[in-house]
């Protein structure tokens, strides 16, 4: 994320709240409920050049943020929960669910005792190559590359540029312009390829990410046997799906339930996009969710909860707890639904 972009949210967030207009925000914008969006729950990591930083929450601003949940009178409820309250048009009191993507270790270390003690249910979506220890975690593969490197060579667009990764603020530009250049390749294939060349010829070892930063299956399965626990799918090799063939599509998903199925014996009902934005998963990706029997799943398109998802459960929208805005009066805002209605352009029903 730009400086200019996060200055530009920050600026929003600090209005609404300041001014109160997040107190006036009315029902048909406020929604029925949230879904939250989290990856990492860990200490602050040392040094200046963290481009993944916003995947991040710090265990006591997580612990703030559930204790700030508990006391308000807004519901957590387990993604079950908010499948029944959504079919059966139970919208007597608004709710919460809370959901983490990929399956860090950090989830279980810290997160985990915290939503024990206050006997809160959670989501935890798993993108099954992870635990295998077969996933490429190539954004973070891209950080680490920069990180370690003064300057870095590359083939783009048949050229052959260098970058200049000397300071903080290179680094920082020469990051963005790369993740967003492979997040523009046409096939996933092309995207990886030009990562794993990138990690051999600067010493990064892409599978010692993974081996370090993601839960084993018996880390999961000790998870799954609580029932506060939801287990939910995030395909097999946390694919950007549209850039796949329905072929990879569908075995994306039906893998990665099978594998969990066979993993810790329950069959997932609830599905991830991975990455989840519009560029990602779009409605061929919604109605094959659908037509493969999940009850749920959800992009990361931000937006509160309406009635009207009722219809729409495998394109729900949710907001995420950004790691560059670790403040409680941003998620009182978030959560009252002020700062989506404005992202969206006071448009309800964002998802689909």
């Amino acid at each position: 994320m730009s400086g200019l972009k996060k200055s530009i949210i920050r600026a929003g967030l600090e209005t609404l709240f300041f001014s109160g207009a997040h107190l006036l925000t009315p029902p048909s914008l406020r929604g029925i409920g949230v879904i939250l969006t989290l990856h990492h729950v860990r200490p602050p990591r040392s040094g200046f050049f963290q481009p993944n930083r916003l995947l991040e929450v710090t265990p006591e601003f997580f612990a703030r943020v559930i204790r700030r949940l508990r006391k308000s009178k807004i519901d957590i409820v387990s993604l079950d929960e908010m499948h029944r309250r959504l079919t059966q048009h139970d919208f007597s009191r608004r709710f919460v669910c809370l959901t983490f993507d990929d399956g860090y270790r950090d989830v279980l270390q810290y997160a985990y005792p915290v939503l024990r003690k206050h006997d809160a249910p959670f989501a935890l979506y798993i993108p099954t190559s992870f635990p295998d220890r077969l996933g490429e975690l190539w954004w973070l593969a891209l950080e680490a590359v920069i990180a370690k490197s003064k300057r870095i060579g590359l083939y783009i667009d048949g050229e052959q540029r260098r970058f200049d990764c000397r300071n903080v603020l290179e680094k920082r530009a020469v990051f963005d312009e790369l993740y967003w250049w492979l997040r523009a390749r046409e096939t996933e294939d092309e995207l990886r390829a030009v990562v794993r060349d990138l990690c051999k010829r600067y010493g990064v070892n892409m599978a010692a990410l993974c081996e370090d930063l993601c839960m084993n299956w018996n880390e999961i399965g000790e998870l799954a046997r609580d029932p506060l626990v939801t287990i939910g799918a995030h395909t097999v090799n946390h694919v950007i799906l549209k850039k796949a063939s329905d072929r990879v599509v569908r075995a994306e998903m039906e893998m990665s339930r099978a594998v969990i199925e066979a993993a810790i014996g329950r069959r997932p009902q609830h599905l991830s996009y991975p990455i989840g934005d519009p560029s990602s998963a779009g409605q061929r990706e919604f109605a094959l969710a659908k037509e493969l029997g999940f009850k749920t799943a959800v992009t990361t398109r931000p937006g509160v909860l309406f009635p009207d998802h009722a219809a729409e459960l495998t394109a729900l929208p949710r907001i995420s707890l950004n790691g560059e805005f670790q403040q409680l009066r941003y998620v009182s805002v978030l959560m009252s639904g002020a700062a989506t209605a404005m992202w969206n352009g006071f448009r309800r029903d964002q998802a689909a």
